[in-house]
């Protein structure tokens, strides 16, 4: 996971792994880079540069960019959903290798759900594969630091949806814990 003209890693994050990392909502100008930070994350599911452009414009008040030095670090898609508009989707999350093992998933999760927190957000959800680690760490992670009351349930499934051409999907809805 990385981005296309900074991806030289920071020699400060090695010398410091609790980075102090900066984090915003994205810009329509960040599309591009969040495009090819996408690309460089398998197993992640590349949209086209059109969508990533979308999402940091149009989208921009539910995704939030992590960055190191002026170094694309980390992004996360999501939107509130919107026959429940407090649900707050999450759709993609991706960490750049040079930023990987220093907890940036979760700090930049925890800061996108206190801000949403803040705009009546009580629940979120994703889905996840089941062979994504990675991915269930964090959600499960976050379920924690929010009383271990997540639920788990087939969401796409292999055969049925996907017609055999794609994992099932298991939606993990994780109720929040009020902000402090």
């Amino acid at each position: 996971m990385s981005t296309s003209a900074k991806q030289l890693m920071p020699s400060n994050i090695e010398k410091h792994p609790q980075a102090t990392w900066h984090f915003r909502e994205p810009s329509i100008d960040d599309g591009d880079d969040i495009f090819t930070l996408i690309a460089n994350c398998p197993p992640l599911d590349t949209n086209s540069s059109y969508c990533n452009f979308l999402q940091s414009s149009h989208f921009s008040k539910t995704c939030i960019l992590a960055e190191y030095n002026d170094t694309l670090a980390g992004f996360i898609s999501a939107y509130r959903k919107p026959d429940e508009p407090h649900v707050l989707f999450v759709w993609q999350v991706a960490v750049a290798p040079h930023s990987r093992g220093k907890g940036l998933a979760f700090s930049m999760l925890d800061a996108l759900v206190g801000r949403m927190q803040r705009h009546n957000v009580k629940v979120i959800e994703t889905t996840i594969t089941e062979d994504n680690e990675a991915s269930w760490a964090l959600f499960k992670k976050m379920d924690a630091a929010h009383g271990q009351q997540g639920v788990v349930t087939t969401f796409l499934d292999e055969q049925a949806h996907f017609k055999g051409k794609h994992d099932t999907e298991y939606l993990y809805r994780i109720t929040l814990k009020h902000s402090q």
